[in-house]
Order: structure tokens, then C-alpha cells, then sequence
């Protein structure tokens, strides 16, 4: 099996880089990491009322992590996916001594530099690679420094994080295909690579793709457009739209939610997306590299087409777009919900609503 990612230094990289976080007292850690456990599971209630989905499996608690955990689980999903890619890309051919000794070591500095960046960044996740079915992560020094910038209520603030990650938890354990579905949909982007192209000549066709993006501050280029073959662009549509929908549903959960049971939501709602939006050019170029611009722009298309379908025929009715792969959104209905409920639920549906 070739091994051209050194995952135990892309972990000790990620440890290493990866910052410590705000300061916080003993006492303050402990009461962070229940006050997150108990708005996990009163959010989990609100979640069930309001989307009329609930989990048909049980699933591990909560995990509170900091910014090192969260990036030693990603860097062993990361493990899980990109490990038969490389082994399909290089025909399982063996690299050479040198490519061994030093490539995966460089690339494993490379993949532990990034996940240390991220791990500053993100609040929370449901992964769903480690085991079935899924784990919440939630990363408590990111949540309360963001909770100390946007000087937000920890209550409300937190419980809204909550709401956003627990309706993940809920698509993923209530719609029992979803997990096997997503699995199943990487794993069909791994086999659509091409052995035949020489991993030599992507990697470095990926460098000049990734150069052409840092010098166009315009460009939507991220690193998911440098993997591509034919076969991989088609599973990547339904991989988006997929995650377009998940994204778009919880922002659309959250939005529902919080003005009932968080009182400073509105606030909270408009210092988040001006943190969102802001950042320095450094930082903006790094994220559009890493995709992550793609996925903000997600949870703006995704929460307008959800909107859209329950304008139309109701939250029981959105629904349905669970009931299988085949009722999920396709890429071009995310920007026409009318489209998407004339396919599922007949072209009369199709028009909002009274009220």
C-alpha cells in the first residue's frame, strides 16, 4: 500500500500549530463543557418539535473537544478517505525510498497545517467517518472565543451552535440511508480517479491551479477543483447538492428555532455573519483555497431553497425529501424549489403557500 501521507506527523502538526484557545479558568472549562452537554439535549428537543424528525438510532453524547482533539478525529477521517484514493491514483504501486521518506512526511506536515487552521475555525461537527453512526463534535475554546468577540449571551450563543449541530445529528440519524448514502457517495468519488494519470503530473497541475487562484482574488477555484476527473465532477454535483441541502437546513432549523427560545438571536444571527464576511486578505485567500468560502455560500443557497419548498408545501411536505436518494434536490433545483416540488410532489404544488 503506498504511503504518501505521514498521518501521525500530519497529527503531531496539527497538535503542534494548533493554538490553545482564549483563556479560561478550571472552574470556567468545567462549566463550559456542561453548559454545552445540557444544550445539546434540551436543542435536540427543540429540533424534533419544530422538523418533525427524530433519531431511529442511538447515538454516543456529545463530545466536547478542544481545537487538538477535534483535529486528531478530522485527520483520522481524513485517513479513512483519502488513503484508497492515493492507493487507486498510484495504481498501489509502492513510492519510491525517497518519495516514502520525505513526500509523506511533507505531505503530512502539509495536511496538519491545515487542519490546525481549521480547528481554529470551526464550532462544531457531526463526523460521520469514524463509526456509525456519527459523532457530535463540539469545540468548546472556539465557541467561547467567538461568544467573547461577538460580546453574545453564552446561553443563547451557545444553544444556538447547538441547534445548528444537532439538526446535523438529526438528518444523519433520523433519515436511516443518509450516513450509508454520504459514505457510499465518497466512496464513489474515490472510484472514479483515474489510475492512469501519473500522480506526479496532477500534483503538480494542482500546484499551478492553486497558484492561478492566489493570484486571481476573484477566483472560485478551491483544492476540490484539483482532483477532478469527468467521473469525479458528476458525483461531486450530488455531493454538493447534498451538502448544499444539509447546510441550508440546519441554517433554516436554526433561524426557525431561535427566536423562540433565544432571545438575543437577532444580534447573535448579525454579528456571526459579519464574522462570516470579514477577514484579512491572507485569510480569505486561504479559505477560498480550502473550500471553505464554498461551503459559507452553501448555507446562504441552502437555507433560500428550503425556505422555498416550505413556503410551498409545509414542513411535512419538505419532508419528503428524505424519503430517499432519489427525492433528494438536484444541483440545478437548488436555485428553483418549484422545480424540485413539481418532481416530488406534482407540478400543482408547485406555488407558495397562503400565509
Amino acid at each position: 500500500m503506498a504511503q504518501f501521507v505521514d498521518w501521525d506527523l500530519a497529527a503531531a502538526t496539527a497538535g503542534a500549530l494548533s493554538k490553545s484557545g482564549p483563556r479560561v479558568s478550571y472552574a470556567e472549562a468545567t462549566e463550559v463543557v456542561g453548559d454545552l452537554r445540557r444544550l445539546t439535549d434540551e436543542a435536540a428537543g427543540h429540533v424534533a418539535d419544530y422538523t418533525g424528525l427524530r433519531s431511529q438510532v442511538s447515538h454516543p453524547p456529545v463530545r466536547v473537544v478542544d481545537r487538538r482533539d477535534w483535529a486528531a478525529t478530522n485527520i483520522a477521517g481524513l485517513r479513512e478517505v483519502i488513503t484508497p484514493l492515493v492507493d487507486r491514483l498510484s495504481g498501489n504501486r509502492r513510492p519510491g525510498p525517497l518519495t516514502e521518506a520525505i513526500g509523506s512526511r511533507l505531505t503530512g506536515v502539509q495536511a496538519g497545517t491545515v487542519l490546525a487552521y481549521l480547528s481554529g475555525r470551526v464550532l462544531g461537527q457531526y463526523e460521520v467517518f469514524s463509526g456509525d453512526p456519527g459523532q457530535l463534535l463540539l469545540v468548546a475554546p472556539n465557541i467561547v472565543e467567538v461568544e467573547r468577540k461577538l460580546g453574545a449571551d453564552p446561553r443563547d450563543f451557545r444553544l444556538w451552535v447547538c441547534l445548528h449541530e444537532v439538526t446535523h445529528r438529526t438528518q444523519f440519524t433520523a433519515v436511516p440511508w443518509m450516513r450509508a448514502y454520504f459514505l457510499g457517495e465518497v466512496q464513489a468519488f474515490v472510484d472514479a480517479s483515474q489510475s492512469s494519470e501519473h500522480l506526479v503530473e496532477r500534483l503538480r497541475r494542482g500546484v499551478a491551479t492553486l497558484s492561478d487562484a492566489v493570484k486571481d482574488p476573484e477566483s472560485r477555484t478551491s483544492v476540490l477543483d484539483i482532483v477532478q476527473t469527468p467521473g469525479q465532477r458528476a458525483v461531486l454535483d450530488r455531493l454538493t447538492a447534498l451538502m448544499t441541502l444539509l447546510e441550508g437546513h440546519a441554517e433554516f432549523v436554526m433561524d426557525g428555532v431561535g427566536p423562540q427560545v433565544i432571545p438575543s438571536v437577532e444580534r447573535i444571527r448579525a454579528g456571526f455573519n459579519r464574522r462570516r464576511e470579514s477577514g484579512n486578505p491572507l485569510e480569505k485567500a486561504i479559505r477560498r483555497l480550502l473550500g471553505v468560502d464554498v461551503k459559507m455560500r452553501q448555507y446562504a443557497e441552502g437555507r433560500k431553497f428550503v425556505h422555498g419548498v416550505v413556503e410551498r408545501v409545509g414542513m411535512d411536505g419538505f419532508n419528503k425529501i428524505f424519503g430517499s436518494p432519489l427525492t433528494l434536490p438536484r444541483l440545478e433545483e437548488l436555485g428553483d424549489p418549484d422545480a424540485w416540488v413539481a418532481r416530488v410532489h406534482g407540478p400543482a404544488a408547485a406555488t407558495p403557500t397562503a400565509g
